[in-house]
C-alpha cells in the first residue's frame, strides 16, 4: 500500500502524525535565523538545498521544519521535506538488484529527493519482524540511531515492506549518490529525508548507504570485527562500486535478545 507519509505500526506504540511540536510566531513569509524559534539550531536550507554541517562539528546538527502550528506561510524557507517530491522518479528493473529507483531530470546537490517512509516501530516489533524473515526475504526495515546531547542514542526504526513509498526501491551503494538526515517537522518522530550528495544526471540510479557510514564517522576496529564475523550470513553487493565492500551493510542488533 503506498503512503507518502509515515504510518503507525502494527504494534501501534508511536503515531508519527501526532503534533507535539508548538509553532513558531513569526510573522513574515519565511522565517529568519536567531528569530525564528524553529531555527534556533541554525539555518537549516539555503536555495532548498541543505546547508552543510560545519567541519569543526563532530556531529550534524538537528533539523527542524516549522510546522502545522507555526504561524509563517506555506511559502517560508524552512519547509522543504514536508512539500514532498519535487522531482520526476521512476522505478525500474535492474539488472541484479532486482527494481530500483532513478531520476528523470537533473537533480542539484543538497537538495531533498524523497523520504524513506513507512510504518515507525517500536524496537520489540522491529525485532520480531527481523527475526522471522528467512534468507529469501528482502528487509527494508532501517534502523536509525540519533546521539543525543546527553550520551544517550535514539533509535528509529521505519518498515515500507506492506505500506511505504518509493524510498523503498532505493538501492544499496558503496558510493551513493544521496545520503539520508533525520527531519523533523511536527513530533520528535523524523522523517528520513533522503538529499542529493552531489549533482545527479537525468537517468541516473539513486541510492544511499544502507549503513549510515556516508557523511558520518568512520567505522571503528570493533566495528569493522563484526563486519568480517558476520560475512556468512550477509547478502553479497552488487553496486560495483571502486570502493565496493562486497556485502550489503549488516546490523546485528536486531537479531539478539536484549
Amino acid at each position: 500500500q503506498y503512503s507518502p507519509d509515515n504510518v503507525a505500526g502494527a504494534d501501534g506504540d508511536i503515531d508519527p502524525t501526532e503534533i507535539t511540536f508548538p509553532g513558531c510566531s513569526c510573522l513574515t513569509s519565511s522565517c529568519v535565523v536567531h528569530v525564528c524559534s524553529c531555527l534556533c539550531h541554525g539555518e537549516n536550507y539555503s536555495s532548498l538545498c541543505l546547508r552543510p554541517p560545519a567541519k569543526e562539528e563532530e556531529y550534524a546538527r538537528p533539523v527542524f521544519e516549522c510546522n502545522a502550528m507555526c504561524q509563517c506561510g506555506e511559502s517560508c524557507q524552512n519547509r522543504v521535506v514536508q512539500r514532498g517530491l519535487q522531482f520526476r522518479l521512476e522505478v525500474f528493473k535492474t539488472e541484479k538488484k532486482g527494481w530500483g529507483l532513478r531520476t528523470l531530470e537533473f537533480i542539484a546537490k543538497g537538495r531533498f529527493v524523497c523520504e524513506y517512509a513507512g510504518e515507525v516501530l517500536g524496537f520489540n516489533e522491529a525485532r520480531r519482524r527481523i527475526q522471522s524473515q528467512t534468507s529469501k526475504d528482502s528487509n527494508y526495515i532501517i534502523a536509525v540511531r540519533e546521539h543525543l546531547h546527553s550520551g544517550q542514542i535514539m533509535e528509529t526504526f521505519v518498515d515500507p515492506t506492506y505500506t511505504g513509498n518509493v524510498g523503498r526501491f532505493l538501492n544499496h551503494s558503496c558510493e551513493p549518490n544521496l545520503f539520508m538526515v533525520p527531519v523533523r517537522v511536527d513530533s520528535m518522530v523524523p522523517k528520513l529525508a533522503l538529499f542529493a550528495a552531489s549533482d545527479i544526471s537525468a537517468g541516473e540510479e539513486l541510492s544511499y548507504d544502507y549503513s549510515g557510514r556516508f557523511h558520518n564517522l568512520p567505522k571503528t576496529n570493533r566495528e569493522q570485527k563484526s563486519f568480517e564475523e558476520d560475512n556468512s550470513l550477509r547478502k553479497p553487493c552488487y553496486c560495483g562500486s571502486r570502493t565496493c565492500t562486497s556485502f550489503l551493510p549488516w546490523d546485528s542488533s536486531l537479531f539478539s535478545t536484549p
